[in-house]
């Protein structure tokens, strides 16, 4: 299991690094400066970090995340409702922070790019969990 968490570690970098850097810095540059995404230049490193712990946080939490369903169909639901969260609080959170030019097509763009973000990721998890369903905990089921 231990590996399995590794290697989904290491693969949300993998998959987000190069996303971000071609949507932010090469497809969309003058949009993202007009939105006031970046003051002066962005920190790569400081990115690349985030997107580390980014990826140590999500592989430790989606072992324990079993909501009635395996294999692909977990790992979508997992990577959709952690996707939301981020972009509440990456998304909304900027706007609601600043007075962004253009909100709406802000707002577009990064949902798109989130979900391109999540959409691959839970690809990968798909892979790399793949088995490790087996003998899972059944789901939760609420009482009404």
């Amino acid at each position: 299991m231990i590996r399995k968490q590794l290697t989904a570690t290491a693969i949300y970098p993998v998959i987000v690094f190069p996303l971000a850097i071609i949507w932010h810095l090469v497809l969309f540059p003058d949009r993202y400066v007009t939105f006031g995404y970046f003051e002066g230049e962005p920190n790569i490193a400081v990115g690349l970090a985030s997107m580390i712990i980014q990826g140590a946080v999500l592989a430790a939490i989606y072992p324990m995340f079993r909501l009635g369903q395996a294999g692909f169909g977990r790992a979508f639901r997992f990577a959709g409702l952690l996707g939301l969260f981020f972009w509440t609080s990456h998304v909304l959170a900027l706007v609601a922070k600043q007075n962004v030019p253009g909100a709406g097509v802000f707002i577009a763009m990064e949902t798109v790019f989130l979900s391109l973000q999540f959409g691959l990721f839970a690809l990968a998890l798909g892979v790399i969990f793949r088995g490790q369903d087996q003998g899972a905990l059944p789901s939760a089921r609420l009482s009404t």
